[in-house]
């Protein structure tokens, strides 16, 4: 079994192997690694590709097609999705498997075809027989969530890739922001190097300008503008926000999100809990930790529960249409951007 990176460093080096099982709840780098294959052998597998969901097809019809030998390419490819029958979940199958087929098949693999089989789940069933023929004979790759370190590790590939370099606060940013969305850290990685240029370097304040604006990114402005007393600004962004037609609901949960971040992070600085400890008890980015920091630097522990309680009791009114929530969420901006930080 190996990770994605030293698996996807191997066919950087045109190193592609007859059969690979792709396993894992990252569909980013499972489509990833998929199309890299596609990619290096396109001149040898031209549209010889053929797909299968191994719901509806079981997996001795997907072998027949897969040692066919091809009549008008060189290799064809066949990608069998949902292989679930090595893990530990029980789905329904419409089929039966003949798994002593894929026994056979990947101790002797043809040199003709290359074959992907996908399973979208974090974890095999190490104590099936299958589980322990395929890891000894076959490239068995885990597509999981990055770690923090890999992420880090990930960001300055993609940056290498496009010939560019950044700085560490760029990095935290982009990680912060796009930790649980790939695709979109790629892209936005994509269109930083255009705007730098070959050779550039990316800081911090290009990232915050060039960045794609979210919904968690405009939580997190709300946040900042209640924190200044800034009501004008709150209300500013709020109204940008609904002619968006995000819901007040929707709104106050990411509002509810962040200053519960801030109050727990408040709560364990008070314990005399290190950065780390902090960032392992709260389960969130790095940088997300610091920044919570800082701000829970402007507020007294009184002062946070009073914050607490009004995103409660907004949430009720909301909810039991004791109020408009349009009138309900504007009052609450008066009244955290009114509060005494230090009360």
């Amino acid at each position: 079994m190996v990770d994605f990176n030293d698996a996807f460093k191997k066919l950087k080096k045109n190193n592609v192997q007859p059969v690979y099982i792709l396993y894992g709840e990252s569909q980013y780098f499972i489509d990833l690694f998929k199309q890299k294959i596609m990619d290096l052998l396109e001149d040898e597998i031209q549209e010889e590709i053929n797909y299968y969901d191994l719901r509806e097809t079981a997996i001795q019809d997907v072998l027949v097609d897969v040692e066919t030998i091809p009549f008008f390419t060189d290799r064809k490819l066949i990608i069998a999705e949902n292989m679930s029958f090595i893990t530990s979940k029980q789905e329904k199958m419409q089929v039966e498997h003949d798994v002593t087929t894929l026994e056979a098949y990947v101790q002797h693999p043809a040199n003709y075809s290359v074959l992907i089989c996908i399973i979208p789940f974090e974890k095999l069933d190490e104590r099936k027989k299958i589980t322990k023929i395929l890891k000894k004979h076959v490239e068995v790759v885990h597509c999981g969530p990055l770690k923090e370190k890999a992420l880090r590790n990930w960001v300055l590939y993609l940056a290498k890739e496009e010939q560019i370099t950044m700085d560490a606060d760029a990095c935290e940013l982009l990680e912060a922001e796009f930790e649980t969305n790939l695709t979109l850290l790629a892209s936005e990685i994509k269109k930083l190097a255009l705007y730098v240029g070959e050779g550039g370097h990316v800081t911090k304040e290009i990232v915050r300008n060039l960045m794609s604006t979210s919904l968690n990114q405009t939580a997190l402005q709300l946040v900042d503008a209640v924190l200044k007393n800034d009501l004008y600004e709150a209300i500013h962004i709020y109204k940008g926000l609904e002619k968006m037609r995000e819901d007040e609901i929707g709104l106050l949960a990411l509002l509810s999100y962040q200053f519960r971040i801030i109050f727990q992070v408040k709560l364990l600085v008070n314990k005399g809990y290190p950065l780390q400890r902090i960032q392992s008890e709260v389960n969130v980015h790095p940088y997300v930790v610091k920044l919570a920091r800082e701000r829970s630097n402007r507020y007294s522990i009184h002062t946070l529960q009073n914050i607490m309680e009004e995103l409660t009791n907004t949430d009720q009114k909301i909810k039991t249409g004791v109020m408009d929530k349009a009138i309900a969420f504007e009052m609450l901006l008066y009244q955290l951007s009114t509060l005494e930080q230090y009360a």
